[in-house]
C-alpha cells in the first residue's frame, strides 16, 4: 500500500501556498486559471509529482473555482471523502458521501454508453475526468484494499454495500476517462484481490464487470493460481455466477495476441515455440490447468451449456440483477435491448388483458420469454467459448472424456431447434443500433461459438460419432457391409449411452440447416468448418457416403458453381470439405460429374478454383491423390468414372499439374508462410511425390525450370521451392501432429515425405532429382539464412 497523503490543508496553511498552488493560480499575484489547475493535476498524476488529489487544495479554494469551472462539487466531495475513509473511521459518513458522489458518475456513463453525448458536451471537464484528475480513483482503490490491512492482528472491513458503490463508481469512470483502465491494470495486487470480492453474491456483478475490463487491457495475463482459494471461490458460485465468471476467463485462457501480423507467419510462430520450451508453460496454459483441476468445474460447465431456458434463474432475481448493474453481461446496450422488449411485451398483455377483462400481472414481476432467452443466449455463448478453448488445450483429451461423460453434445443436440438455430421472430432481440444479421448480435455469436465448438470436438477425435444418434451409428455399420469394407474401429467403441437422442444427431440437424442458408449468410464458412472436421483424419468412405446420401455434394457444387459464391473465406471451406467429401470415393466423383454435366458449368468450376489456389488446393490435392489410386485399381466402375469424369480427365494432364504446381510454388514464400497457406506446399510436395513415384520426377523439375526460362526469371522459382523445403525440414521434423496429419489424409507414409524432401534438397548437381541441378550457376541463391530469433 502506498503511503497515505498528508492531512488535508497540509501545504496551504493560511497565509502561505504551495509550490504547487501557486503554479495552478499562475503566479502569486495572478487570477487562479481552472485549466491550470487541471493541468499540473494530470502532471502530476503521470510523473507522481507536484498536485495530485484534492486534499492537496483547501475545501474554500475547491468550492471558489467550482462556481466558475463546474465540477458539480466533486474535488469537495472527494475532500471529505479522504477525511472520512482513515483506517480508524467506522465508514457510515464514508459511505454517505459515496452516495452522492456515484450518481453524478451513473448518468454520464450510461450517456457516454448510450452515446448520447449531450451531457458530456454541454460539460467542459466531465465528472468522472474531474473525479480521476482530483485522485478519486486511487482513493478508491485503497478504502476496496483496507480489509488486507491488519490492526493489532485484526483485519479491517467494510461493508458490501461501500464496495459496491466503489467497484461502481471505479467503472464508470473506466467507461468514461480514457487511461484509468490501464492504470488500474498495472496494479497487480489490486487486480488479485478484486478477485476476494466475488466471494459475496453483493458485490459480484460490480467486481466480475470491473475485472473483465480491467483483464482486456493488461499487458501480462494474469495467473489464476495466485488467486486465494480459487478453488473454493468457483465451487460456491452458483450457476448465474459461474456463466458470468466465463467471460473473465475467457481473457484468462486464450493466449495474448500481440496484434503482429508477422507473429502469425509460421517463422515467427516457430521462434516463438522454442522461446516458449525453454520459459516452461503459458500463463494461459497454467491458467486451463487451474481450472481443470476444480472439482466439478467442467461438469457445472456442461449442464449451464445445456441448460433449457425453463430452468434458468427465476424472474424476481433476473430484474434484481438488471436494476443492479446496468451493465449486465456486456454494457447497457444490452440492458437498453432488454428493457425495449420487456416493455413492448408488457404492453402488448396489458391491451390484451383489457380487451378480455383478465388482470395483468406487471412487466417486473413477469419476465417475458423473449427476455429469458436472451439470458441464456448471453450466458451460453461464453461457457461455450471457454469449453472451446480448453478443448484446443494441453488437456484436450482429458476435457473430450469429461464432455463426452457429462453429455454435453446430446444436450446441444436438444436445444438445436428451439434455442440454439431458433427461428428469429419478428421483434427478435437484437443489440441497439445493430440488426439481426449483425456479427455482433448474440444471436449470431451464439451460432457462431457452437459451430466452433463442434469443430474443436470433431477435428481428428473418435468421439466425433457422438454426434450422431443410435440409427445413424447403425446406417454407417451397414454402409460399410454393403461395401464389405471393416467397420471403422471409432464407430464400434463409440459408446451408445453418450451419443445423441431423438430422431436426427446433431451432425445431421447441421446439415440441414446448411442446406437452407442464404447465400450471403456469415454461417456458410463455419458450418462448412465444421462438417469438414468430420472428415477430417484417415478417410472413412462409411463417413462419406453418410454425407453423400444426404445431398452435402450437390449443395456444395451449387454454392460453389450456381449461387458463384464470391466469399474467399466461403468458397475455401467449401473446396476444402468438397476434398475430403471426395477423396478416393468413386462414388463422389460419380455424383461431381453427374451434376456438372456441361462444358458451361465445368468452366465455371474452374474458374472458381483458379481464381485463388491458396483456397483451393486442398481440393487440388485432393483429386490428385484420388487420380493416383484410381489409376492403380482394377476395377470396371472405377475405369468408367476415369473416362466419363471431366474433374479426374483435367487433372490427369501433365501441363495441368506443371500448371498448378508453378503457381503453388510461385505464390508463397518462407517469410509469408502462415498456417492458412502452407498447405500450398505440401500441395506441391503431393504433385511431386506422386510423380516420384512413376519415375517422372526429373521431367518435373525439368518442366519447372523451362516455365521459369519462358517467364524469364531463371532460378527464382526453383531458388524459393528449395528455401521451402529447407524450412519444410525445420518445421515438420519436429512437430509430431502436423506429420501424422499430412500422412493421415494423404494415405502417403511421412517417410515417404521426409525421403522426398531430401532428395530434392540433395546438394549433388549431378543428381537428375535434385533442386540444384536445375538451377545455373549464376542464378545460385539457396544458403539463405530465413531463421527467425
Amino acid at each position: 500500500m502506498a503511503a497515505a497523503p498528508a492531512a488535508a490543508g497540509a501545504g496551504v496553511c493560511r497565509g502561505r501556498r504551495s509550490a504547487a498552488t501557486v503554479v495552478a493560480w499562475g503566479g502569486w499575484g495572478g487570477r487562479p486559471r481552472p485549466e491550470n489547475i487541471l493541468l499540473q493535476l494530470r502532471q502530476g498524476q503521470l510523473t507522481g509529482r507536484a498536485l495530485i488529489r484534492a486534499v492537496q487544495f483547501t475545501e474554500a479554494f475547491l468550492t471558489e473555482r467550482d462556481k466558475q469551472s463546474k465540477w458539480s462539487g466533486i474535488p469537495q466531495l472527494l475532500l471529505k471523502l479522504y477525511a472520512t475513509s482513515h483506517l480508524h473511521s467506522d465508514f457510515i459518513e464514508c459511505q454517505n458521501i459515496l452516495k452522492e458522489i456515484s450518481p453524478l458518475l451513473s448518468m454520464e456513463a450510461m450517456a457516454f454508453v448510450t452515446e448520447d453525448r449531450k451531457l458530456t458536451q454541454e460539460t467542459t471537464y466531465p465528472n468522472t475526468y474531474i473525479f480521476d484528475l482530483f485522485g478519486g480513483v486511487d482513493l478508491l482503490v485503497e478504502i476496496l484494499m483496507r480489509p488486507t490491512i491488519s490492526i493489532r492482528g485484526q483485519k479491517l472491513k467494510i461493508s458490501d454495500e461501500m464496495s459496491k458503490d466503489c467497484l461502481s463508481i471505479l467503472y464508470n469512470t473506466c467507461v468514461c476517462t480514457e487511461g484509468v483502465t490501464k492504470r488500474l491494470a498495472e496494479k497487480n495486487d489490486f487486480v488479485i484481490f478484486l478477485f476476494t470480492l466475488m466471494t459475496s453474491k453483493k458485490t459480484f456483478l460490480q467486481t466480475a464487470t470491473l475485472i473483465e475490463d480491467i483483464l482486456g487491457v493488461k499487458k501480462e495475463m494474469i495467473r489464476l493460481d495466485e488467486v486465494p482459494n480459487l478453488s473454493s471461490l468457483v465451487s460456491n458460485f452458483d450457476q448465474q455466477q459461474l456463466a458470468n465468471f466465463c467471460r473473465i476467463l475467457a481473457v484468462t485462457i486464450s493466449e495474448m495476441d500481440t496484434g503482429n501480423d508477422d507473429k502469425h507467419t509460421l517463422l515467427a510462430k516457430n521462434a516463438q515455440q522454442k522461446k516458449s520450451l525453454s520459459l516452461g508453460p503459458s500463463a494461459a496454459e497454467i491458467n486451463q490447468a487451474a481450472l481443470l483441476s476444480i472439482p466439478g468445474f467442467v461438469e457445472r460447465l456442461c449442464k449451464l451449456a445445456t441448460r433449457k431456458v425453463s430452468e434458468s434463474t427465476g424472474t424476481a432475481s433476473f430484474l434484481q440483477e438488471l436494476e443492479e448493474w446496468y451493465t449486465w453481461l456486456d454494457n447497457a446496450l444490452v440492458l437498453d435491448a432488454l428493457m425495449r422488449v420487456a416493455n413492448e411485451e408488457s404492453e402488448h398483455n396489458q391491451g390484451a388483458s383489457e380487451e378480455s377483462g383478465l388482470p395483468h400481472t406487471s412487466a417486473r414481476t413477469q419476465l417475458p420469454q423473449s427476455m429469458k432467452i436472451m439470458h441464456e443466449i448471453m450466458y451460453k455463448l461464453e461457457v461455450l467459448y471457454v469449453l472451446c478453448v480448453l478443448l484446443m488445450g494441453r488437456q484436450r483429451n482429458q476435457v473430450h472424456r469429461m464432455i463426452a461423460e457429462f453429455k454435453l453434445i446430446p444436450g446441444l443436440n436438444n436445444l438445436f431447434d428451439k434455442l440454439i438455430w431458433r427461428k428469429h421472430s419478428a421483434s427478435a432481440l437484437v443489440l441497439h443500433g445493430h440488426n439481426q444479421n449483425c456479427d455482433c448480435s448474440p444471436d449470431i455469436t451464439l451460432k457462431i461459438q457452437f459451430l466452433r465448438l463442434l469443430q474443436s470436438f470433431s477435428d481428428h477425435h473418435e468421439n466425433k460419432y457422438l454426434l450422431l444418434n443410435n440409427q445413424e451409428l447403425n446406417e454407417l455399420s451397414a454402409i460399410s457391409l454393403k461395401a464389405n469394407i471393416p467397420e471403422v474401429e471409432a464407430v464400434l467403441n463409440t459408446d451408445r449411452s453418450l451419443v445423441c437422442d431423438g430422431k436426427r444427431g446433431l451432425l445431421t440437424r447441421l446439415l440441414q440447416v446448411m442446406k437452407k442458408e442464404p447465400a450471403e449468410s456469415s454461417f456458410r464458412f463455419w458450418q462448412a468448418r465444421a462438417v469438414e472436421s468430420f472428415l477430417r483424419g484417415t478417410t472413412s468412405y462409411a463417413d462419406q457416403m453418410f454425407l453423400l446420401k444426404r445431398g452435402l455434394l450437390e449443395h456444395i457444387l451449387y454454392c460453389i458453381v450456381d449461387s458463384e459464391c464470391k466469399s474467399r473465406d466461403v468458397l475455401q471451406s467449401y473446396f476444402d470439405l468438397l476434398g475430403e467429401l471426395m477423396k478416393f470415393n468413386v462414388d463422389a466423383f460419380k455424383r461431381f460429374n453427374k451434376y456438372i454435366n456441361t462444358d458451361a458449368k465445368f468452366q465455371v468450376f474452374l474458374k472458381q478454383i483458379n481464381s485463388s489456389l491458396v483456397d483451393s488446393n486442398m481440393l487440388v490435392r485432393c483429386v490428385t491423390l484420388s487420380l493416383d489410386r484410381f489409376e492403380n485399381q482394377v476395377d470396371m466402375k472405377v475405369a468408367e468414372v476415369l473416362s466419363e469424369c471431366r474433374l479426374l480427365a483435367y487433372i490427369s494432364q501433365v501441363p495441368t499439374q506443371m500448371s498448378f504446381l508453378f503457381r503453388l510454388i510461385n505464390i508463397i514464400h518462407v517469410q509469408t508462410l502462415t498456417q492458412e497457406n502452407v498447405s500450398c506446399l505440401n500441395t506441391s510436395l503431393v504433385i511431386l511425390m506422386l510423380a516420384r513415384r512413376k519415375e517422372r520426377l526429373p521431367l518435373y523439375l525439368r518442366l519447372l525450370q523451362r516455365m521459369e526460362h519462358s517467364k524469364k526469371y531463371p532460378g527464382f522459382l526453383l531458388n524459393n521451392f528449395h528455401n521451402l523445403l529447407r524450412f519444410w525440414q525445420q518445421h515438420y521434423l519436429h512437430k509430431d501432429k502436423d506429420s501424422t496429419c499430412l500422412e493421415n489424409s494423404s494415405c502417403i507414409s511421412f517417410s515417404y515425405w521426409k525421403e522426398t524432401v531430401s532428395i530434392l534438397l540433395n546438394p549433388d548437381r549431378q543428381s537428375p532429382s535434385a533442386l540444384v541441378s536445375y538451377i545455373d550457376e549464376p542464378y545460385m541463391d539457396i544458403d539463405k539464412d530465413f531463421t527467425e530469433e
